[in-house]
C-alpha cells in the first residue's frame, strides 16, 4: 500500500532533459574531484600553511563526518522502505552535504599536511591496507554513480533511481563505514 507521501512523489513526471544536463555536470564534478585527489598526494604541490597553523585536527573530523554519512544513509534506507519519502529525501540531502563537507576537509588536509603512514605489522597491516584500498577504490568508483542516483531522483526518474540505488547504496555505506575504521587503525601513528 502506498502512503500519500510516496504516491505524491511517484506521480511527478520525469525530467529527461534536465537529467541529461545534470549528468554532464556529474561527470565534470567527478573528474575535478578525482583530479584533486590524485594531485593532493604530490609533495611538490603541498600548500604551506601560515606559521602556527595546523590542520592536524582534521582526521578525526573526517571520521566523524563519514560516520554521520553512514547514519544518514541508514536512516534513508529505513525511511524509503517505510514509504517515508520526505524523510528519505532529507536523509539523503544530509548524507550529500556531509559528504561534501568531508571532501572539502579531506582535500584541505592532504594539500597542506604530510601523509601519515601506517606503522602496524602482521595481520593488522594486511587488514588495514585491504580496508584502505577497497575504501579508496569504491569511493572513486561510487562518486559518479552516487551523483547519478541523486540526479535520477531529483529529476523524477524513479525507476532509474531504484535500479541505481540497489547497488550504489551498499558501496556508499561501505565507504562511509570503512573511513572511520581506517582512521581508528591509523590514529596511533598520527604525530
Amino acid at each position: 500500500m502506498m502512503t500519500g507521501d510516496k504516491k505524491e512523489w511517484l506521480s511527478r513526471p520525469p525530467q529527461e532533459a534536465l537529467s541529461k544536463k545534470l549528468g554532464i555536470v556529474a561527470w565534470i564534478l567527478t573528474a575535478v574531484v578525482l583530479g584533486l585527489v590524485g594531485l593532493m598526494r604530490r609533495p611538490e604541490l603541498r600548500i604551506p600553511l601560515p606559521e602556527g597553523w595546523s590542520f592536524a585536527f582534521l582526521p578525526p573530523v573526517h571520521a566523524v563526518l563519514n560516520g554521520l554519512v553512514a547514519v544518514a544513509l541508514v536512516v534513508a534506507i529505513v525511511a524509503v522502505k517505510q514509504g517515508k519519502i520526505t524523510l528519505h529525501r532529507n536523509a539523503i540531502f544530509a548524507a550529500m552535504g556531509l559528504s561534501v563537507a568531508f571532501l572539502l576537509c579531506y582535500v584541505a588536509y592532504h594539500f597542506t599536511t604530510e601523509e601519515t603512514r601506517y606503522g602496524g605489522t602482521g595481520a593488522m597491516r594486511g587488514a588495514y591496507f585491504f580496508l584502505l584500498i577497497t575504501h579508496i577504490c569504491l569511493a572513486g568508483i561510487s562518486l559518479p554513480f552516487i551523483l547519478f542516483t541523486f540526479i535520477s531522483a531529483w529529476t523524477n526518474r524513479f525507476a532509474a533511481h531504484r535500479r541505481l540505488a540497489t547497488w550504489v547504496f551498499p558501496m556508499w555505506l561501505y565507504v562511509a563505514v570503512t573511513g572511520p575504521v581506517c582512521y581508528l587503525m591509523l590514529k596511533p601513528y598520527y604525530t
